[in-house]
């Protein structure tokens, strides 16, 4: 497992970067190529830190820690489809682009709420475990509502720039960086004492 906590430990880290990658350039630099790069990484490096969480919890509920990795994993495929949609419409224009929600991830469904069932569930079981820092359950759980809610916002409330989508999804964008940049500090052993 050492091998592999060292290859999550990296994706983690990566995709907690890609994620404050993604923000800088969504938010801040309103640059949709690499914002759309961004969101092609960092779910696809998150899922080997989910993977991490799983080995260490599945022998609290093996049935809850499969669906949430299958949650989590077909979450992150469908974010990072997102990315290279979006990466792919950036890079060659096409005449015109529906105005209907992107038929992968519509309205963030992977993207906010399966991952966020999938961090829930693991958070949960994660507060049962001795295998994983005492921080990992509760900002888990934190971190998984914000996601489901602002899937919930964004299904609802249409207008992206309404406060109701930007509160819930400003809470998971800092928190979902913090959580995986924790994780892979973790699984490198960067952060082992203070557990």
């Amino acid at each position: 497992m050492a091998s592999f906590d060292r290859f999550a430990g990296l994706a983690s880290v990566l995709a907690g970067l890609a994620g404050i990658g993604y923000a800088v350039a969504f938010v801040m630099l309103k640059n949709a190529p690499l914002a759309a790069q961004f969101l092609t990484l960092a779910p696809l490096f998150a899922v080997a830190g989910l993977v991490a969480v799983f080995e260490r919890v599945r022998g609290i509920d093996s049935g809850y820690a499969t669906l949430a990795l299958a949650l989590g994993a077909f979450g992150s495929l469908a974010a990072s489809s997102h990315g290279v949609y979006d990466l792919s419409n950036v890079l060659h224009p096409p005449a015109a682009l529906p105005d209907v929600p992107f038929p992968v991830d519509p309205r963030g469904y992977g993207t906010f709420a399966l991952t966020g069932l999938a961090v829930l569930i693991l958070a949960g079981l994660a507060g049962r475990s001795t295998d994983l820092p005492s921080w990992v359950s509760p900002l888990g759980l934190v971190l998984g509502a914000s996601l489901v809610v602002t899937f919930l916002a964004r299904l609802v409330v249409l207008d992206a720039t309404s406060m109701l989508v930007l509160l819930p999804a400003l809470v998971s964008g800092l928190l979902s960086p913090v959580f995986f940049l924790l994780l892979g500090a973790w699984l490198l052993g960067w952060r082992r004492s203070a557990g």
